[in-house]
């Protein structure tokens, strides 16, 4: 699932975040009448795409290669939150993988129907040294492969991901896969 599909409802309902404008559709990203520029930009969360022109994206930093296009939530910070609802087709034990940056780690968590689903999740920052280009810090892609295992419950239910240290993060997609 993609993490800036997060739930419509606004400010309190389907996000938290300090910040009320969107820093990255209709900011960063101008305004000019496309779908990936001025997506959900009059929301608080900051939303963007991987873009692969001038090595933003597409850099010999990256751990993972993402996909072109790809929206993502970033300009996060400490306390903020989104909510995504599912359909979960069977109940059972399921791995989460993340598709993220984090230039300086940090710490993210995971509850589902409002209560925690599994203990507070370490970042693997992406910074590399050897990067000359300080803004390109964060955008080195990362798969962080079974950062979480959930119980998700068979039907709807309502998953939040809050940014509990550090933020600076990019978090594109959340993927789910059953345990067997």
């Amino acid at each position: 699932m993609q993490c800036a599909y997060f739930d419509l409802g606004g400010e309190g309902v389907a996000y938290h975040t300090p910040d009320p404008k969107n820093r990255g559709s209709g900011a960063l990203n101008p305004a000019d009448g496309s779908y990936l520029n001025q997506f959900r930009m009059s929301e608080g969360v900051g939303t963007s795409y991987v873009k692969y022109h001038d090595a933003i994206d597409d850099n010999p930093y990256n751990r993972v290669r993402p996909p072109p296009n790809q929206l993502y939530v970033g300009w996060t910070t400490p306390g903020e939150w989104i909510r995504l609802t599912v359909e979960v087709a069977r109940a059972g034990r399921y791995a989460a993988d993340l598709l993220y940056t984090s230039n300086r780690g940090g710490r993210i968590a995971l509850d589902v129907d409002g209560r925690p689903a599994a203990p507070a999740i370490d970042l693997v920052s992406t910074w590399d040294p050897a990067e000359t280009i300080p803004w390109r810090q964060w955008h080195h892609w990362n798969l962080m492969r079974r950062m979480a295992a959930v119980d998700l419950p068979e039907g709807r239910c309502i998953l939040t991901l809050r940014i509990d240290s550090e933020g600076n993060m990019n978090l594109a997609l959340l993927d789910f896969r059953a345990e067997d």
